[in-house]
């Protein structure tokens, strides 16, 4: 008996091992990127000679004649063009840069890179009649990730991410099924509603192929570099655990210091940084959050990117746009603009009738209605139906005036009765403030906002017609957007510079129309579904955040993905979020509702 089982365990000793089981070679993490342009980039020389100009940038080149102090023109092909005049002295050309529109669209939120943009743009004379500036176009870039990956029961899943646009394929998480070279990724359980895409895998080398519609061409994922593997995780895998730092000085006009000594709790704030890094982008609700920036007593304290962010890489800030057209506005009054509020949107814009849809009730509607999105108009973004939706007005092709095209929209309730959310009344603040001013509006951003405010470069918006649009975008960097919260904080100033006056900052921030059922026409049941209850300003929305037995008043400017500028004055609070969850506001509601009330004010010393 002894012999049979030493023979027996001699035997077991002299199988071969299990074979271990092979994974599938789809699981890991792929990416690509795609950089479509723009095409022109580099020194921009202009050359005067008699009674024309030469303009030179790139393997690009014009001549256009002499129009006084006025400096216009457009590389052929519509490959970029600039706007400005020659100053006092002929020292410098001052204008924008004008760059044409990208070839992505996000499909989630109109505008982003699939429009037009102006970025300030200074030309010095290096030698008689010869100036010279560096054109720095906004980069236009598609970075596609996918992460297969197997649930706990073994099946395999996959995620793709995209942080510039949000583009996700249409779902959070799909599964996936491979037969031979074909593999398809699959989510919904409504078949009748299921979201599908179908993929090549090719080995040798691997490499994952799809048609992406977002980009309208075919993509090669292939296996991603250390560098790409840094820039899906919020922090590159393995990076030791996050201390607390101060932000660097870098002369844009923040004081930066010790978040000790602005009365907040650095462990406090090192734990909500530390969660945030060790998230999990691949999970089904993730949240993408790309920066976050703290100012507190007029210091900045706190600034930490993610997902491949810095503080240089301009951000769109989507919706929170809207709130330049009440900064704007203020500053214009400042100014002695006669505009203001109570100014009727019609009568000053008589000169672009005759319009469309006549109706009494249009020559009530003031700039008021239009920054509390109650002018009445059939214009409403939750309604693919309405024709002043955002999406239809800028997917149309008639009418390449975008605030023609909202003048003309039928009157569908009366001034000041319903809330509709319409980024189409929000830009056409615009046209009220060019107006009013005689300025072009990024011209007049330029002067009264970004230039006080020591802006860094910035990408503003421009509608077809080669005018500003200020329903929502501008590409800038976060610490800018964090100083226009500052200076309200601080009663319109900034570094010693008055942007708009105190009581605009008072009577801007106050509450002026009610955001509920009753006002927005909506049952109970549909309500949730695009909105909160809650208040809003003049282009500022405004909230109650609870934080443990206290409640405090905030405004803010937001826009779609979690784009957020808080302004808290009882506590001398301002922070900044940007972010990448587009069209998931139940995701970038939290880091207001959630965040900021249960791990920023906690660090703030009683």
């Amino acid at each position: 008996m002894i012999l049979g089982v030493v023979g027996l365990l001699i035997a077991l000793s002299q199988s071969p091992a299990p074979t271990p089981a092979v994974e599938d070679p789809l699981v890991g993490l792929w990416a690509t990127e795609v950089t479509f342009g723009p095409a022109l980039r580099g020194e921009l020389s202009l050359i005067r000679d008699g009674s024309s100009w030469r303009a030179t940038l790139a393997n690009a080149e014009t001549t256009f004649p002499r129009d006084g102090d006025a400096v216009r023109f457009t590389f052929p092909g519509n490959f970029g063009g600039f706007r400005g005049a020659l100053g006092k002295g002929e020292r410098a050309i001052t204008g924008f840069w004008l760059q044409p529109s990208g070839m992505t669209q996000d499909p989630n939120d109109p505008g982003g890179s699939g429009q037009p943009f102006a970025s300030p743009l200074v030309l010095k004379r290096i030698a008689r009649s010869v100036w010279r500036g560096t054109v720095e176009p906004l980069e236009e870039r598609f970075t596609l990730y996918l992460k297969i990956f197997r649930d706990p029961s073994g099946s395999l899943l996959a995620a793709f991410r995209n942080p510039d646009q949000g583009s996700t394929g249409g779902a959070t998480q799909f599964r996936v099924t491979r037969e031979g070279e074909s593999v398809e990724f699959r989510a919904g359980s409504d078949p009748a509603r299921e979201i599908r895409h179908t993929a090549t895998f090719v080995a040798s080398p691997d490499r994952i192929r799809i048609h992406w519609p977002d980009v309208g061409r075919t993509l090669d994922l292939t296996r991603a570099t250390p560098a790409q593997t840094a820039a899906f995780f919020p922090r590159a895998p393995g990076a030791p655990p996050y201390r607390y730092a101060k932000p660097p000085a870098t002369g844009d006009g923040w004081s930066t210091a010790p978040a000790r000594d602005a009365g907040m709790d650095e462990a406090v704030l090192a734990r909500l940084v530390q969660r945030l890094a060790d998230a999990d982008p691949s999970i089904r609700r993730p949240a993408l959050i790309h920066s976050l920036l703290v100012a507190r007593r007029g210091k900045l304290v706190l600034e930490e990117y993610f997902f491949g962010f810095d503080r240089e890489r301009r951000h769109d800030i989507r919706s929170a746009g809207k709130t330049f057209g009440s900064v704007l506005l203020g500053a214009a009054m400042m100014r002695g603009a006669k505009v203001g509020p109570e100014t009727p949107v019609y009568g000053l814009l008589a000169g672009a009738g005759p319009f469309a849809n006549p109706d009494p009730r249009k020559e009530r509607i003031t700039v008021a209605h239009l920054m509390t999105h109650t002018s009445g108009l059939a214009c409403d973004d939750n309604d693919d139906a309405s024709p002043g939706n955002e999406m239809t007005m800028q997917s149309q092709k008639g009418q390449p005036d975008w605030w023609k095209y909202t003048l003309d929209l039928p009157q569908a309730h009366d001034p000041g009765a319903r809330y509709a959310y319409c980024s189409a009344n929000s830009n056409l603040v615009g046209a009220v403030l060019e107006a009013a001013t005689g300025a072009p509006l990024p011209e007049l951003f330029e002067r009264t906002v970004a230039r006080p405010l020591d802006f860094g470069r910035y990408y503003w918006n421009l509608m077809p017609t080669g005018d500003g649009y200020l329903g929502g975008g501008a590409f800038l960097r976060p610490r800018d957007l964090l100083k226009v919260g500052q200076a309200y904080l601080d009663g319109g100033v900034w570094r010693g510079r008055r942007i708009v006056d105190a009581s605009w900052v008072v009577r801007s921030t106050k509450p002026y129309v009610q955001i509920s059922p009753a006002t927005t026409g909506l049952d109970r049941e549909r309500f949730p579904e695009f909105y909160g209850e809650g208040e809003d300003a003049w282009a500022w929305h405004l909230n109650r955040l609870r934080s443990g037995e206290r409640t405090y008043r905030e405004y803010e400017a937001s826009g779609n993905g979690g784009q957020l500028l808080m302004v808290i004055p009882e506590l001398e609070l301002v922070v900044v979020f940007t972010a990448g969850n587009y069209g998931q506001g139940g995701i970038w509601g939290r880091f207001r509702d959630t965040i900021v009330p249960q791990e920023i004010i906690p660090a703030i010393g009683r």
